[in-house]
């Protein structure tokens, strides 16, 4: 089995002990390293082997968003998870730009932060279903779905039904079993879709599939 390495990046330490006695129910996930701001969260992720870095938007100095743009610079290798509360949509965009791999809201179930480790760890794109549709409604969309449309346009079928399996959050494995397909070819087939897109990371080709219209309606 292989362990998922985990860093925390949050100024409450209260918060940080909390997850970390969520993630330790889980036997595949590992927390490896704490960081109360941002600069000590890149310091250690560029200094240790991290997978996954779970990291507060609001921090003093530097703020998990200025972390998230050094670390895709500097570790692009380390999955970002953006953790957040409800209302701080403004902050997503940039973080998305940045190549987060998702958000999760501070108060998720621990059900829903491993979920969102695991799926981080895989690739996969971390969305909380109580932020995806405000998020998409308020920054996403104004404007932006005639031009969803057009990119979706460029892909093939087989392509299309890998952007919705993206989009709904599935991992590569999980994607093959549901398409019939290895999970090797899913992983061809995500890689050029990135590149038809345009997209960084998987999370910003989900937003395009939110906003072309192509995911069921939650």
């Amino acid at each position: 089995m292989t362990v998922i390495r985990v860093m925390l990046a949050d100024d409450e330490q209260l918060l940080r002990e909390g997850v970390r006695l969520v993630l330790r129910h889980a036997d595949d996930i590992e927390v490896t390293a704490e960081a109360g701001d941002g600069a000590e969260a890149v310091q250690l992720a560029c200094a240790q082997p991290v997978d996954v870095a779970l990291v507060d938007i609001r921090m003093p100095g530097t703020d998990g968003l200025t972390a998230a743009e050094q670390l895709a610079e500097r570790a692009p290798e380390v999955k970002v998870v953006m953790l957040t509360t409800f209302g701080e949509q403004e902050y997503i965009t940039r973080a998305l730009r940045a190549g987060a791999a998702g958000f999760l809201l501070k108060d998720s179930g621990p059900q829903e932060l491993i979920h969102a480790v695991r799926a981080a760890a895989h690739g996969g794109a971390i969305l909380s279903p109580r932020i995806t549709k405000d998020l998409i409604a308020t920054h996403l969309s104004d404007g932006r779905s005639a031009k969803a449309q057009r990119l979706v346009d460029t892909l093939n079928e087989r392509e299309r039904e890998v952007l919705v399996m993206v989009g709904v959050g599935a991992s590569n494995a999980e994607a093959a079993r549901l398409l019939y397909m290895g999970e090797g070819t899913v992983k061809t087939y995500v890689s050029r879709i990135l590149a038809k897109l345009g997209c960084a990371n998987r999370t910003q080709a989900a937003i395009i599939a939110h906003d072309a219209g192509l995911l069921p309606a939650a």
